[in-house]
């Protein structure tokens, strides 16, 4: 009942997406599974690369405050329906200046979109990997400084991880680590171990995805020994071509072994899957116990971030709440 790992712009909903079009003049396919194709990986998926084609056009939606605000917003109550208690939203700020929006105004827009649903979230800013926009991403360092306690929660790095490798990002996350920002790294994903350990190196508090900890049991112990959290994405790994199917995942090694391992959805839209659909899709595919899935939800209570207070609430809601999310 807890989203730790959540892009909004892959995970506007059909409806909001409509609204968004009419916000922006533009026309929409007549069919909703047209309209759904442009957002929504195919069978067909070879890799990462391919995957994250699939935001383009959804970014291309997203480029004005009104937008972003209403996008937040609509996400917020999306979650709050689904039964979610918290979730930690990211985007990339310099993805939305398309039109003329400072990074600052982008964020500010995604978190009056937040505070009006009233759910309970934290916004996390995605750096990008590439080898041209250094400047884009220490901005997008400095206005989560701006806005850090205003609810942006962390930043991250988010990309083609196997065409960018996370080595190449230290002074990103220098700078974060002087400006006192807590962060999370896409790393283990479409790149190897050797991702996952320059991130926890760059001083990384979570790992965003790191199923490929298993092809090296150096990672997996430390991981066991630090206590990382593993942002783990089952449906989404599958979809680009890292696991063929949810019996072949990673994540039950993952849990076997130790690690501290939380479940996400990554992108609701894209991957077509709720928090709910994941922990179901687990519990069938490895005979998980309802105390095996309370276990991964207090994970992400406790790898959220958020104060200790705020958790212990949240440690509340989730005990009284669980069973119910699984049903």
């Amino acid at each position: 009942m807890i989203d730790l790992h959540l892009h909004l712009d892959g995970s506007l909903s059909l409806d909001s997406v409509k609204k968004l079009a009419k916000i922006n003049g533009f026309d929409l396919p007549k069919e909703d599974k047209e309209i759904l194709s442009l957002m929504q990986v195919s069978e067909n998926c070879r890799d990462l690369n391919d995957y994250l084609d699939k935001f383009d056009f959804a970014v291309s939606l997203l480029q004005t405050e009104d937008c972003l605000r209403t996008a937040a917003y609509d996400l917020c109550k999306t979650l709050k329906e689904q039964g979610l208690i918290y979730a930690e939203i990211r985007f990339a700020p310099q993805k939305h200046t398309d039109k003329g929006l400072s990074q600052q105004k982008a964020v500010k827009a995604v978190l009056d979109g937040i505070h009006e649903s009233e759910f309970p979230c934290g916004l996390i800013l995605c750096c990008m990997r590439g080898d041209n926009n250094r400047e884009e991403n220490l901005l997008t360092v400095k206005v989560a400084k701006e806005f850090c306690e205003k609810g942006v929660c962390a930043v991250d790095l988010a990309g083609a991880e196997a065409l960018f490798a996370t080595e190449n990002f230290k002074e990103i996350f220098s700078e974060a680590r002087k400006l006192d920002i807590p962060f999370t790294i896409h790393a283990g994903e479409a790149d190897g171990p050797q991702s996952i350990k320059k991130a926890i190196e760059f001083g990384a508090k979570r790992i965003g995805h790191g199923v490929r900890a298993t092809e090296d049991k150096e990672i997996i112990d430390l991981l066991v020994k630090t206590q990382i959290p593993l942002e783990v994405c089952v449906k989404s790994n599958i979809d680009t071509c890292i696991f063929e199917n949810v019996e072949s995942h990673s994540i039950k090694k993952l849990i076997d072994d130790g690690v501290n391992v939380t479940v996400n959805t990554d992108n609701m839209t894209v991957s077509a899957v709720t928090l709910k659909d994941e922990f179901k899709s687990i519990k069938k595919a490895f005979d998980l116990t309802d105390n095996d899935v309370k276990k991964l939800m207090m994970n992400a209570v406790n790898a959220a971030f958020l104060s200790d207070s705020e958790k212990e609430t949240m440690k509340k809601k989730a005990e009284i709440n669980f069973k119910e999310f699984l049903l």
